[in-house]
């Protein structure tokens, strides 16, 4: 009797295998039928309570890489530049190991309505009103359309109020800074336009350079007519002065497009002075420094615009080599205005350094 109940556990357990066998079998089978991916019912309501995630929005302006100025350097860049200008932006003054610049190659030429405005302004710590002259500029060039680089030059101290203003301004920018101390603004002035043609010339930036004062005025088709320029461009700027009551027109005189010489005219008197081409040998005009622009290619090639490469090096006087150049040389010069009656575009706003306020001109006449 033993014997005969374990044979019958030992059919059950094999009964019982094959059994749980044929069933994962079948399963199987049909299994490799089945489609890989099926929609069920409340699938789009499990859907609708996922959280949403990886949904980029393009932005309508140019989004910054928010980095709070830290260390020497306070130069950022809100968008990408092209690729022979991208480049690591450098605080003068700063002890940094710069890598070594580009190698030389051929420049792909673009057409005129996309070539590289590098506009440069320096700045002045004693300026009262630089920040709100800085936005108000920084207005005007958003206006202008891409591609266009904003070459802020500022003092070390001076600097960190100024980029926290840069980053709200939507712009592609550099923020350079220096640290040396002058008691002579118009020096100052020189060496902030050196700084700034130094990371000009080092990155290899190509492009049409002109010096935009914070308290410059522009027509916006001005931004469109320089782009236009292959070599070095100039046009008049008006100096105007509400507290001298003074307006000075200041710039070449055009013939076909060729400068025959230059005026400055003041209009508030109608004083009128007027150099031909040989005048300016021996005393050469001093040319407004919002009234040329450049091609920037001339600071690291000029061989290509026709210059010798013996040079001695200007580096260190960026801003006298590119005076000399233009003054040398007046049939590489292009007059933006084609008549002897051009069309202003660029206003210099003269704006005193201290405004007296009313009640203190009432207590000195008090006493």
């Amino acid at each position: 009797m033993g014997s005969m109940d374990r044979s019958k556990k030992r059919n059950q357990l094999w009964k019982k295998a094959l059994v749980h066998f044929a069933l994962c079998f079948v399963m199987g089978f049909f299994t490799g039928f089945a489609p890989h991916s099926t929609a069920t019912l409340f699938s789009h309501r499990r859907a609708d309570r996922q959280p949403v995630t990886g949904i980029g929005f393009l932005p309508a302006a140019p989004v910054e890489q928010v980095v709070e100025p830290d260390g020497e350097a306070v130069n950022r860049s809100l968008i990408e530049i092209p690729r022979s200008a991208v480049a690591a932006a450098v605080a003068p003054g700063a002890d940094n190991d710069d890598p070594p610049p580009p190698a030389e190659g051929s420049v792909e030429a673009q057409p005129p309505s996309r070539r590289l405005l590098i506009i440069v302004t320096t700045t002045r710590a004693d300026d009262r009103f630089q920040g709100a002259l800085l936005l108000r500029l920084a207005h005007t060039l958003r206006l202008v359309p891409p591609p266009l680089l904003w070459v802020v030059v500022q003092a070390y101290a001076e600097a960190p109020a100024t980029a926290a203003m840069l980053r709200t301004t939507g712009l592609m920018y550099r923020h350079l800074t220096f640290k040396e101390n002058f008691t002579d603004p118009a020096a100052e002035a020189d060496h902030q336009r050196n700084v700034a043609l130094s990371h000009v010339e080092y990155h290899r930036l190509t492009g049409i350079v002109h010096f935009a004062g914070a308290s410059n005025a522009y027509d916006l088709r001005f931004f469109d007519e320089i782009r236009e320029i292959e070599v070095f461009g100039t046009w008049p700027v008006a100096m105007v002065s509400t507290n001298r009551k003074r307006v000075v027109l200041d710039g070449p005189v055009c013939r076909a497009s060729r400068v025959e010489g230059w005026i400055s005219k003041d209009l508030s008197d109608d004083k009128r002075l007027l150099l031909t081409a040989t005048d300016m040998n021996p005393r050469p005009p001093k040319i407004n420094i919002s009234g040329f622009a450049f091609n920037s290619s001339i600071l690291w090639d000029p061989e290509r615009w026709g210059r010798p490469t013996s040079l001695p090096d200007t580096s260190q006087d960026s801003i006298k080599f590119v005076h000399e150049v233009i003054l040398e040389d007046e049939t590489k010069l292009k007059c933006l205005a084609a008549d002897c009656c051009p069309r202003i575009m660029v206003w210099h706003l003269y704006t005193p350094r201290a405004i007296p306020l009313p009640f203190h001109h009432q207590s000195q006449a008090k006493r």
